[in-house]
């Protein structure tokens, strides 16, 4: 990972570039939304943001514009962060773990277990703490547009299964840079070790983790599934991905210009709900076919074992929004 001082660099660099390419789109009366992540062309996530930036086009009579660049051109999450933070990126795609470090209540997706089903989730961030953790943003600089569907992270290995938290016992897994999911591999025994996602398959091959912890479309395309054939559905944390705008950006469009972009980012939600449901079946169905054991455990001893984290929270930021979501939960 870059520096954030090369990082600002890479962004005043990045920023010039795209004055100069904002040019061309006040000469062709076209408002161009610079749009950079880390996944590649066959994700759901990249394949519904192609959506939104064709809904942009035709809500908009051609009058915007989202161009995409894909598979981590522009940078990693906290990069692409960054370089949104100065105006240098209009949009970026990021996990909310991503973002803890620059918003202390997004800490919350990573508390283990704390959703009972998928339908909770969804109340949650449909509803007013969804909509709170968005506005929050804009004390760093971003506008929150939206969340994505990522579903639930569980672990892979490459040397053995796990099926109890005692499988964890020694295990190096890769994490990403939380503290929260640190203490909670630490919890199940193991010893969690942050890797940047364009390293993590090397990283695997050649023993520097034992395992990982991700979704099924993740982990069947990144290809992980090639070293790594033991992939438990524990799922312990509900993390979705964040769809984010520059408030510099946001800040410089009118009325109506928002107005589509929020429809598009809105449409756009819908179809990848879908897209994701689909990618994630296909996904268990293409890793079993290529021989990796997907385990199925009682989710009891992995609930049993990290739940300080959640109390942990209490007496800060997290815990309201915790409870909000405590009260979402059980029969609507």
């Amino acid at each position: 990972m870059i520096s954030r001082r090369k990082s600002l660099k890479a962004g005043a660099a990045l920023a010039g570039a795209l004055a100069l390419g904002g040019c061309n789109a006040v000469q062709s009366d076209v408002e161009t939304l610079k749009l950079a992540h880390t996944l590649n062309a066959d994700h759901p996530v990249h394949k519904a943001m192609v959506y939104m930036g064709e809904r942009l086009d035709t809500l908009s009579n051609g009058k915007m514009a989202v161009e995409i660049y894909p598979n981590g051109q522009l940078g990693s999450e906290r990069e692409l962060i960054e370089l949104l933070q100065i105006g240098a990126v209009s949009m970026t795609k990021v996990s909310t773990i991503s973002m803890e470090g620059f918003s202390e209540q997004m800490k919350l997706f990573s508390i283990p277990y704390l959703f009972e089903d998928n339908e909770h989730f969804w109340r949650v961030l449909n509803g007013k703490p969804g909509r709170d953790l968005l506005t929050t943003l804009a004390d760093v600089r971003i506008h929150g547009l939206g969340y994505y569907d990522a579903g639930s992270r569980s672990f892979y290995m490459t040397e053995a299964p796990v099926r109890t938290p005692a499988d964890l016992t020694g295990k190096k897994v890769r994490v990403l840079p939380s503290r929260t999911s640190i203490e909670m591999v630490k919890a199940l025994g193991g010893s969690a070790t942050p890797i940047s996602w364009g390293e993590l398959y090397t990283a695997l091959q050649q023993g520097v983790v034992d395992g990982a912890e991700n979704n099924p479309p993740s982990y069947y395309l990144s290809k992980h599934f090639e070293t790594a054939k033991y992939y438990t559905l524990d799922e312990h944390t509900s993390v979705p991905d964040l769809l984010i705008m520059s408030k510099h950006v946001w800040d410089g469009l009118n009325t109506q210009q928002r107005d589509w972009v929020t429809q598009a980012v809105n449409e756009s939600v819908i179809y990848q709900r879908k897209l994701w449901a689909e990618a994630s079946d296909d996904a268990i169905a293409k890793v079993k076919e290529a021989g990796v054991e997907v385990i199925y455990p009682d989710k009891a001893p992995f609930r049993e074992a990290v739940k300080d984290i959640k109390t942990s929270f209490y007496g800060g930021p997290v815990e309201p929004l915790i409870k909000q979501v405590e009260a979402l939960g059980g029969a609507q």
